[in-house]
């Protein structure tokens, strides 16, 4: 069994994380999972939602969007395309997407491709809020 486990959280334009934590928790697009030391290798797709990591005690949070996941018995690797922490979302920034994404979903009908790009838009922008603790 490992005894450390590495987690790197890289997005195209940063390394956003690089540590060590005693678990992660991933969005998989199957559903949520977490990783201890000396888990399984697997390769899952992330979808938009709360990746987490616990160290010594403290719960951190990010907001991601889509990517994947690289597990290892001792490193997890996440490329995603975007990943805020926290207590750096932008709330007001959120607030306002959450507002357009409402204005347009009561414009558009359900067949409207615009309407399902309004909804996918609202799920961020409200997941993002609470992420950030602010819903």
């Amino acid at each position: 069994m490992a005894e450390e486990l590495l987690l790197e959280i890289v997005t195209p334009e940063k390394l956003a994380y690089s540590g060590t934590v005693d678990e992660v928790t991933c969005p998989g697009s199957e559903g949520e999972f977490g990783v201890l030391r000396g888990h399984a290798s697997l390769l899952s797709a992330i979808k938009f939602g709360e990746l987490s990591y616990l160290k010594d005690g403290k719960r951190v949070s990010y907001a991601v969007n889509t990517g994947y996941a690289e597990v290892t018995g001792s490193k997890v690797t996440v490329l995603v395309e975007t990943a805020e922490r926290a207590d750096q979302i932008d709330v007001d920034r959120a607030r306002r997407a959450k507002e357009a994404a409402e204005q347009k979903l009561a414009k558009f009908a359900k067949e409207d491709p615009e309407y399902e790009r309004a909804k996918i838009a609202l799920e961020r922008a409200e997941a993002r809020l609470k992420i950030a603790g602010q819903q």
